[in-house]
């Protein structure tokens, strides 16, 4: 069963302590930027066991999110910089095409 998007990309963040709080806002706020100029339609965030921070984003198709970051006002790069600060590593793990959905 199909319904908003059909690909989504996992991420893995390991976050340099202390620097957690820094992360979780320029994530949330690149979040919403790519969101509103990129066409992503959202993306969720968890914490591991381990502590490291998965998340998972929803894109209407491959090609949306292939061209992304065109669109972005140049706000978005101090974000993108604080996200990469607070973080030791940045690991693109997934790209997936969605076959089934049944979140929601």
């Amino acid at each position: 069963m199909q319904k908003n998007g059909s690909f989504a990309v996992v991420y893995r963040f390991s976050v340099h302590p202390g620097k957690e709080q820094n992360f979780l806002t320029a994530w949330t706020k690149m979040t919403l930027l790519i969101k509103e100029h990129e066409g992503g339609l959202g993306s969720r965030l968890h914490r591991s066991s381990n502590g490291e921070y998965i998340a998972y984003a929803l894109w209407p198709d491959e090609q949306s999110y292939k061209k992304a970051g065109s669109k972005l006002p140049t706000s978005a790069l101090e974000i993108r910089q604080t996200m990469r600060e607070s973080c030791a590593s940045i690991h693109t793990e997934f790209e997936l095409n969605i076959v089934e959905d049944l979140i929601g």
